[in-house]
């Protein structure tokens, strides 16, 4: 396990690396670091932007190398939005450190946790928050799969299919009330109100009579949470999915 002094040095040693490097043009603190919320457990995150003849791939690879020969990485894996990929390293320290390398347009804020280092920074346009109506769908989605799932005896896709239902009636719970809605992350701000509500959907055992449990379960928060979104369209779903329920 890592220290937050690690963590804090290392941290600064990769700032330092991309200051000493022309192919960087800026940097910023991302995540909790950028708004003073980190604690203990909290990971590594920067974006780094690139000048606009670098390349991308070679300024990847060199930092890449560093991570695995000075700082002990074990492995790594990138996930990419437009042209900016973000890659996350996970330490033998159990550190993980995301690194995001922007092309020089895309490099900038696109939500309340990024400050600025070096460099300078492009207006970005903020990241969508979903549609409600568009959560109820996949909602009421996961819930005939997972209707269908129980019925042919795979108990392990019912499961996950009701489960899918319940994380969607959580994202609409946090869009409602104003707190994060990715990965979980404002779950922990939601009312106990809301939460001990959606606690009858968590699946106890891979009975089928558990799973039934549960599914009616879900499709009850999923109705309770739609109708307060739209409740004519809550009114339409009702019987349809009360039937899905009757497997």
């Amino acid at each position: 396990m890592y220290t937050v002094a690690e963590r804090s040095r290392l941290r600064d040693l990769l700032v330092e690396a991309a200051r000493s490097d022309a192919r960087v043009t800026g940097a910023a603190l991302t995540g909790s670091a950028a708004v003073g919320g980190e604690d203990e457990w909290s990971d590594i995150d920067l974006a780094l932007g690139l000048a606009a003849d670098a390349d991308q791939d070679a300024v990847l690879a060199d930092f890449t190398a560093l991570m695995y020969a000075e700082y002990g990485a074990v492995h790594h894996t990138d996930v990419w939005s437009r042209r900016t990929v973000y890659r996350v390293f996970l330490l033998a320290s159990t550190l993980q450190v995301d690194i995001a390398f922007a092309p020089a347009a895309e490099f900038g804020a696109l939500g309340p946790t990024f400050r600025l280092l070096f460099g300078e920074a492009v207006e970005q346009p903020a990241w969508g928050t979903p549609a409600p109506v568009d959560l109820i769908g996949m909602g009421w989605l996961y819930a005939l799969h997972a209707r269908s799932s129980i019925a042919r005896g795979k108990a392990w896709q019912a499961e996950y299919m009701i489960s899918g239902v319940r994380d969607h009636v959580l994202m609409l719970a946090c869009l409602r009330h104003g707190v994060p809605h990715s990965q979980g992350r404002g779950l922990h701000l939601l009312p106990a109100a809301t939460t001990a509500a959606v606690e009858p959907t968590l699946v106890r055992s891979l009975d089928t009579a558990e799973l039934l449990r549960a599914f009616r379960a879900s499709v009850d928060v999923l109705l309770a949470e739609a109708s307060l979104i739209d409740a004519d369209l809550a009114v339409r779903l009702d019987p349809p999915l009360r039937a899905l329920t009757t497997v």
